[in-house]
């Protein structure tokens, strides 16, 4: 699911991913060599200080200023981004994403219904949005029921579909073009960061997964089956939070508090540290729980994985908490073993990856569209 990718010039063969985050930009460029995609480099520069704040603080910030942020990152001696074009991420939160219902008819007459339809659950106008859409393909569970339902019906139901219906404003569209163009950058084609992490953490499986994505301002939840978004749901409650309660809890500075929840997290032996760690995470926790048991509740099916991304699911410890708080298996994302890189790179690579995964996805698409 992707928007402008129409926009894209082929021939070259290195691919720069830049996920332009609440709290940070992150970017990664990789090569084809051998038929296989190379890290050639990866960089991440806080936006917090751009708007005065702490590192780690989310941000609102007016393009010129990202633009600018994006600019002296790429040029950090130690980053060395080699090329202008890229693919760019547009947040979750500035798209709308809804599954409907629709009767089983052929593409083209879909294309006219659709965006008659997705009219019920756009807030706006449809001439003010890009729409785009995909057919949900039907789980092999109810493939069978349909086939092995032999019970007479008169007259024949007409048979449904579901499609995920996604739209982005206009005004979003023209906003990161102009980040685009005042950094210097020729964008292949704007893309919605969940796709993009899903290309880069997810693996063959059938069974249904949940990508946590715990950001500054916000931890997304996306329940994943067979490579579709089947729901989706966001908590108002991200690392920034976790921040300021021990900020608050321990009478210290924000910029105190920042730096000791980076270094020591869940695994220091200051319990009060830890109690204001697991306030929010517990809020956090108990929210992940309601989105598996309605999804479960929905589809009779049980979620199999909870994959960690994002800059919050740093934090140390979170792992071991997650697991004893969720009966599904908990990893944190490897987006970065979807790449060559130095074995000497290997472990913080592992560490850093949930934060990149957005990243690497955008630059693995570009890669594969280069071909």
């Amino acid at each position: 699911m992707a928007f402008f990718s129409s926009f894209f010039k082929k021939g070259e063969s290195t691919a720069l991913g830049v996920d332009i985050g609440s709290s940070a930009i992150k970017i990664v460029q990789i090569k084809k060599k051998n038929g296989q995609a190379v890290l050639e480099t990866y960089g991440e520069l806080a936006l917090g200080p751009y708007a005065g704040l702490t590192i780690g603080q989310a941000v609102a910030l007016p393009p010129d200023k990202i633009a600018q942020a994006l600019v002296d990152l790429m040029k950090e001696k130690e980053v060395g981004v080699s090329t202008n074009k890229c693919g760019i991420s547009i947040p979750s939160s500035s798209s709308l994403m809804s599954v409907v219902e629709m009767p089983e008819v052929s593409a083209k007459q879909l294309s006219v219904m659709v965006p008659l339809e997705a009219r019920k659950y756009i807030p706006v106008p449809i001439s003010e949005v890009m729409l785009d859409w995909s057919i949900i393909p039907k789980s092999e569970v109810q493939a069978e029921v349909q086939e092995d339902d032999t019970t007479p019906a008169s007259p024949l139901p007409i048979a449904k579909i579901d499609v995920l219906v996604v739209a982005i404003h206009n005004e979003t569209i023209a906003r990161y073009q102009d980040i685009v163009a005042k950094a210097g950058l020729e964008a292949g084609f704007f893309e919605i960061e969940i796709f993009s992490t899903m290309r880069a953490v997810l693996d063959d499986t059938l069974r249904p997964v949940m990508i946590m994505d715990i950001g500054a301002a916000s931890t997304k939840l996306y329940v994943i089956e067979r490579g579709i978004i089947r729901s989706s749901h966001t908590v108002n409650r991200g690392s920034q939070d976790i921040t300021t309660t021990i900020s608050k809890s321990l009478s210290i500075t924000p910029e105190r508090a920042e730096i000791m929840k980076r270094q020591v997290g869940l695994m220091g032996e200051d319990k009060n540290m830890t109690d204001a760690i697991v306030l929010t995470l517990d809020y956090i926790f108990a929210e992940v729980n309601n989105t598996i048991l309605a999804f479960e509740k929905k589809y009779n099916r049980a979620i199999a994985k909870v994959i960690l991304v994002g800059g919050g699911s740093a934090l140390k410890g979170l792992s071991e908490l997650a697991k004893s708080n969720f009966k599904a298996e908990v990893v944190s994302a490897d987006p970065f073993n979807k790449v060559s890189a130095p074995a000497f790179l290997e472990k913080i690579l592992k560490e850093t990856g949930p934060e990149f995964a957005v990243a690497i996805g955008l630059a693995l698409r570009r890669l594969g569209e280069e071909e």
